[in-house]
């Protein structure tokens, strides 16, 4: 019976995985889409989501049957029911990198604005906190969790330099109105990665501890 367990806590890293490595691709088109600003590839990403919710489901499916048909031990319950939590956090960044291309589809009248460079930062630091958060869970490895909301840090400082820079530009530049204030959306979205990001680092120490957010449980 343990062996069969133990088998299945193998398939729900191996889903984990996948699920981490769909959404890091996600976010990394939706940065690639910054610069290229290509509506065709926009809606590539826009209609892969699809597929990011259809692993959501598959590894919910997993997480049940492995509660309810298996009975597991309070470690083994702790890791299952954060994988839970985990992929609603995980399939919100999808969503978030959909949201991103939706809003690089639309078409622009007039002059294009070029997104700031703080901004085109933006994206990769949130992917690596996603991926980082992924990792922590399959290594079980809290010191890694750690770092990861750590370092949520630098995207909320990048936001916060990019809002002031749109800012400062729509003074100056009001013809660019619609297209800063959807530069200001695209910052948010990735902002809100890297809080999910985080959500994912804090269920990796609840997973491992039994400690949520520094509290004893």
């Amino acid at each position: 019976m343990r062996s069969h367990f133990d088998e299945q806590l193998h398939k729900l890293n191996e889903e984990m995985i996948r699920m981490g490595s769909m959404i890091e691709h996600a976010i990394e088109q939706a940065g690639i889409l910054m610069a290229s600003r290509d509506a065709e590839h926009a809606r590539t990403v826009i209609a892969a989501d699809v597929e990011v919710d259809r692993k959501e489901r598959e590894i919910e499916t997993l997480c049940l049957r492995l509660i309810l048909m298996q009975q597991p031990v309070a470690r083994d319950l702790r890791l299952v029911s954060s994988a839970l939590k985990m992929i609603t956090d995980m399939e919100r960044i999808g969503d978030q990198a959909a949201d991103i291309a939706e809003i690089i589809s639309m078409p622009v009248k007039g002059q294009r604005y070029v997104y700031p460079e703080l901004l085109q930062q933006m994206g990769p630091a949130a992917g690596t906190m996603v991926n980082r958060a992924v990792d922590a869970f399959v290594k079980r490895d809290v010191d890694l969790a750690h770092e990861v909301i750590e370092s949520d840090d630098v995207v909320d400082a990048l936001f916060n330099d990019v809002k002031k820079e749109l800012l400062q530009t729509m003074k100056k530049h009001s013809e660019f109105g619609m297209q800063l204030l959807d530069a200001l959306m695209i910052a948010k979205y990735l902002e809100r990665i890297g809080d999910h990001a985080c959500n994912i680092a804090e269920w990796v120490e609840y997973a491992v501890t039994g400690t949520y957010k520094g509290d004893k449980l």
